[in-house]
């Protein structure tokens, strides 16, 4: 059983930033793979980025290059650091484990939202204005 709780969220305006914390508790944080996802009422969940406990990292095309997911593995904290904040991107956030692996190519499978094995936090809330 693992236990996940973010932070960090909260109201900026378009083209802000924002520094999300996904804390894990319950087990062993070494060789978790773990990712962040976004969930709006217009959009499904999807995965956004995920790291693999080497710190291989894996980046969704729609943020590549305005996000950067680290993990903290001496803390067992996950961080999710986002920049030029976009209005679609208001969502909840939430940090996840996931089995798949490979570990970073989970960010192409969707089928990874359904994976039963997935533990999940409870989500941090990101309102981006216009």
């Amino acid at each position: 059983q693992v236990h996940l709780v973010e932070s960090g969220g909260g109201s900026v305006q378009s083209g802000g930033s924002l520094k999300l914390s996904c804390t894990t508790s319950g087990r062993s944080f070494d060789g978790l793979c773990m990712a962040w996802f976004l969930q709006s009422p217009k959009k499904e969940r999807a995965e956004g980025a995920v790291i693999d406990d080497d710190g291989s990292v894996g980046y969704a095309d729609s943020v590549k290059g305005r996000v950067t997911i680290s993990r903290d593995n001496s803390k067992n904290i996950l961080y999710l650091q986002i920049t030029s904040l976009k209005p679609e991107e208001t969502a909840m956030y939430f940090c996840a484990t996931l089995e798949w692996r490979p570990c970073v190519e989970s960010v192409q499978q969707p089928m990874v939202l359904h994976d039963p094995r997935n533990y999940w936090g409870e989500g941090t809330q990101v309102t981006v204005s216009s």
